[in-house]
């Protein structure tokens, strides 16, 4: 066969297969799957062939239709999202993640709603806190003083029927129920309330009254977040108002200055009077001790000095000096009738004899026999010394 040749033109030189004649036959092949029946060898009236086809080529349109119908009922549900399923507009059933099927449409619809997404409405503002909305943010307040409060309110679905079925526009809901809230909690509260250490609760309130307020409405919404973006004055009087905030700032801080250093100065005062009063008992309990001791051994010393007037004198002179002369270094004696003065370093023969031994061992002491010992009493001082003096000279 010539490169050439059309395969048709191989025998004959017949041309190339004829359309019709192949649609025929599939017609007939497709009225025999359906109950037409097949032409013989002689072959049925073209008219009656030509209708089993066109019944069968109809039924089959019909099945593939009512497949198509059918599987236009499979739907699938993301993850954080429900299936709300309507007969004839009215609610069915609510249906979970996962690959669902219902009745096609007409007869049911699906609704999916996203109840996990965050969805934000802006109040006194939009997009950003300088595009601001007067009409929404400027309030009046309990001490009929006008604040500009800019605030964001997020919330999620918790009830996809409530939120299909009892709103129209779900944003303009939150957004008025947000507007009412914040007007009745700022129209409740002073303005220096609102403006510094109140905000964190005017939040909290308006949390709780927009929820109120939704819920009975049965919006289905769930405010999650109220958080306030800017709290001011308005911008005539800003001026000013910052002025005042920070004297209430610089008052603040300068009262905590002062407590703080009451806390530091007080309990010092106290301890050093709580010091001096148990110094002062003490020393009072020291003189009443000392005065006791000495009154003891002067009756002492009086009935020994009764029994022996002389060896109690000497004997009290000697003990005078050895009290004078411990606590001397030097001492400069000055002889009558001489010209040479006579100097006792006291300190050097001290350390040369290297005990310290108290001046008066050298020195001869009276019979023990005749002089009881006196009592041990503390270390008397130079007024004990005067007063000894005193009683001296008297004899």
């Amino acid at each position: 066969m010539p490169p050439n040749e059309p395969p048709w033109g191989k025998k004959n030189n017949e041309g190339p297969p004829d359309l019709d004649e192949m649609l025929r036959k599939f017609q007939q092949k497709l009225a025999g799957l359906f109950g037409g029946k097949r032409a013989g060898s002689g072959g049925p009236p073209p008219g009656a062939n030509n209708s089993a086809i066109f019944n069968g080529s109809l039924i089959f349109i019909a099945l593939l239709v009512v497949a198509v119908w059918l599987a236009s009922g499979f739907y699938i549900v993301d993850e954080g999202r429900r299936g709300v399923v309507l007969r004839l507009g009215k609610q069915l059933e609510t249906t979970m993640p996962g690959p669902r099927w219902h009745i096609p449409y007409p007869i049911e619809t699906v609704e999916v709603v996203n109840v996990s997404a965050v969805r934000t409405v802006e109040v006194g503002y939009r997009g950003n806190p300088k595009n601001k909305q007067p009409q929404e943010a400027l309030m009046l307040t309990d001490d009929e003083n006008i604040v500009d409060v800019q605030f964001a309110i997020q919330y999620t679905l918790k009830g996809p029927e409530d939120f299909l079925f009892n709103n129209r526009n779900p944003e303009d809901n939150v957004l008025q129920a947000a507007e009412t809230a914040i007007r009745e909690v700022v129209g409740r509260s002073k303005m220096d309330f609102v403006l510094n250490q109140g905000r964190s609760e005017v939040a909290a309130r308006v949390k709780v009254l927009m929820q109120q307020i939704l819920d009975r409405y049965k919006t289905g919404i769930n405010v999650t977040t109220v958080s306030l973006q800017s709290v001011q004055a308005p911008e005539q009087v800003q001026t000013a108002f910052d002025d005042a905030v920070r004297a209430g700032q610089d008052r603040e801080r300068f009262k905590n200055e002062g407590q703080s250093y009451a806390n530091d100065v007080v309990p010092k005062a106290r301890g050093v009077a709580s010091r001096l009063t148990e110094e002062a008992i003490g020393y009072k309990q020291q003189i009443i001790a000392t005065a006791q001791g000495d009154g003891a051994r002067f009756k002492s010393l009086l009935s020994e000095y009764e029994k022996a007037p002389q060896v109690t004198r000497e004997r009290l002179y000697l003990e005078t000096m050895q009290q004078i002369m411990s606590n001397t270094t030097k001492i400069i004696v000055d002889q009558k009738g001489g010209q040479n003065l006579l100097y006792l370093p006291i300190d050097k023969l001290m350390q040369l004899s290297g005990a310290n031994a108290p001046v008066a061992e050298t020195l001869p002491k009276a019979p023990e026999a005749s002089v009881a010992p006196p009592p041990a009493v503390p270390e008397t001082t130079r007024r004990d010394s005067l007063r000894s003096r005193d009683r001296e000279g008297g004899r």
